[in-house]
């Protein structure tokens, strides 16, 4: 698992070195967040995988690098249209991106075709060199073709180029999506395999180009003897505390003339021990959601060894439904903490290092949505439990009570407040598709709104907090089967009329044959050939059967 992780990481970190280090130009970093990256590897969930690794590897972007970062699949289901730009290209956006990829929803389709291209215009690829950077757990599920795009951008850009990174693909999969790097110019990297990954990058990236001889110089003076190590920076989370040695990072850049950040040098971890050239240093120290920054001299022949106070303390939240419960892995926790750009998401259960004081805790398991304010003073760890208050509801629909379970591709489940409004209408709640949906509800009464096809009925129950209900829902419905040779379109009706003589349409379908569950009573069904001649037919739905018709 963890060299995956670090595969991926790397492939971020070297296509940065590459597209973001070495060319001048903007991209952005388009993010798969399909409903597939729920999948788990080595037990671990893919957006997980990929939330470490973009975190760990935009600290080492150069703070002046112009990096965007796109989604798609991440606010709706089933939706190809479901594309954003979160954060467009600009300097300093690493915790814009990493705010925002942990705050993502995983459960859409994959356009990453479309994505591409939206990513393309908004770099204005063809004025400009502009550089795409894909991650895909995934092939195109929209019916784009990435091959085709990929030669239609290269040859209307000024210098466009499109990195793909193929996130536990297989071989096969990878070859299918390729084409969109290959025919830009860009790489296809598969991160499957650490080490075949990173022998592939460094043979891209290894061979910069040369520098250009410099002048020449008189012959130095004799430098004094170097020591083994010039800078050993001490961290602590508070005056007089032990020092942090795990988990902690220090960034290092140039020291511009007006003491700002001037160009990056590197990232290090955990008790560093550095040897630097003789010159004006910025020494950024953090650990977790801490940090703090000094600006350090180094003169030829001494050690520094400056200690950094990270004022923090030690956050540890366990999210559950109910007093007593079992933590919930899924739980969204949320921490907005003191000088935070953006609250920090997290999810199960939680530890995380914070600048001292007031922490806004937002617990959220279900439709339960819990919030505290807990005081974190340096130095400290504070371990707490926070209770969501909801109940557990599994629904699944039956065609009549004690027969067979409706297990099709048409069962849906809305959730309704059951206290209407003065209008008459009730505010919907949450809904789920599917055998087996699970709702986590606070407590209050509800109303169970079940379909199975053409079959609708409505449950009234009640949530406690802590209890488990299993929801079976007896729909009095048949499965009605027709077929109706050569006809354009089948139509099912109410054999009652209303007072103006009309039959209610019930469904219908564009084809041959038409099967749907549907409640039990008597139906005309109507079939429609193209040369507008048509059929009736009448059929009786018994609950619980099937029922079977051919109109001819």
């Amino acid at each position: 698992m963890a060299g995956l992780a670090r595969s991926v990481a790397a492939a971020i970190l070297l296509l940065s070195m590459t597209t973001f280090g070495f060319a001048a130009n903007k991209v952005i970093i388009i993010l798969d967040a399909s409903g597939s990256m729920w999948a788990q590897i080595d037990g671990k969930p893919k957006l997980e995988i990929a939330r470490e690794s973009l975190r760990t590897v935009l600290q080492s972007v150069p703070a002046d690098d112009e990096i965007g970062f796109m989604a798609y699949g991440h606010r709706e289901k089933g939706s190809c249209d479901d594309i954003q730009l979160i954060v467009p290209p600009q300097a300093g956006s690493a915790s814009a991106i990493s705010a925002a990829a942990d705050s993502l929803k995983f459960l859409g389709k994959t356009p990453l075709t479309a994505a591409v291209k939206q990513a393309a215009e908004a770099l204005k690829y063809t004025e400009d060199k502009a550089t795409v950077v894909l991650i895909t757990d995934g092939l195109e599920t929209c019916g784009g073709d990435p091959c085709a795009l990929g030669k239609e951008l290269e040859a209307s850009g000024v210098d466009f180029t499109a990195d793909v990174v193929g996130f536990g693909l297989t071989a096969d999969e990878g070859r299918q999506i390729a084409c969109l790097a290959d025919n830009t110019g860009g790489k296809y990297i598969q991160a499957s395999d650490e080490k075949a990954l990173q022998e592939a990058l460094v043979e891209t990236v290894a061979a910069p180009a040369p520098a250009p001889e410099p002048a020449p110089a008189p012959a130095p003076a004799p430098e004094p003897a170097k020591p083994e190590f010039n800078l050993l920076p001490t961290a602590v989370l508070a005056e007089g505390g032990d020092p942090v040695t795990d988990g902690n990072a220090w960034e290092i850049y140039k020291a511009k003339s007006d003491g700002t950040r001037g160009d990056y040098i590197s990232t290090e971890y955990g008790a560093y021990k550095g040897n630097l050239e003789p010159g004006d240093y910025i020494v950024v120290a953090s650990d977790g959601q801490a940090k703090t920054e000094q600006k350090i001299k180094i003169e030829a022949g001494q050690v520094y060894k400056p200690l950094f106070n990270l004022n923090a303390g030690t956050l540890i939240i366990h999210p559950r439904p109910s007093e007593g419960a079992d933590v919930v892995d899924g739980a969204a926790v949320v921490i907005d903490y003191p000088g935070a750009d953006m609250p920090a998401t997290f999810y199960g259960t939680t530890k995380a290092v914070l600048p001292a004081g007031d922490e806004k805790v937002t617990v959220t398991i279900g439709q339960g949505v819990v919030t505290e304010t807990i005081p974190l003073a340096a130095g400290k760890t504070v371990e707490k439990d926070m209770i969501a208050g909801v109940g557990h509801v599994v629904a699944n629909a039956y065609y009549v009570a004690g027969g067979d379970r409706a297990d099709g591709s048409g069962i849906g489940f809305k959730v309704l407040k059951a206290k209407k409004k003065i209008d008459g209408t009730r505010d919907e709640v949450t809904y789920a598709y599917g055998p087996d949906s699970k709702f986590d509800l606070p407590p209050d009464d509800y109303v169970l709104i079940a379909t199975v096809d053409l079959a609708v009925v409505e449950q009234p129950f009640t949530v406690k907090a802590g209890e488990f209900q299993d929801l079976k829902i007896a729909m009095n419905a048949g499965v009605l089967a027709i077929t109706a040779p050569g006809a354009s379109k089948i139509e099912i009706f109410e054999t009652k009329k209303d007072i103006n003589g009309s039959r209610k349409s019930l469904g219908y379908a564009f084809d041959q044959k038409y099967q749907a569950a549907i409640p039990a009573g008597d139906y005309a069904v109507v079939s429609e050939k193209s040369d507008n001649s048509s059929k009736e037919g009448s059929v009786t739905v018994k609950a619980g059967e099937r029922a079977e018709l051919t109109v001819q």
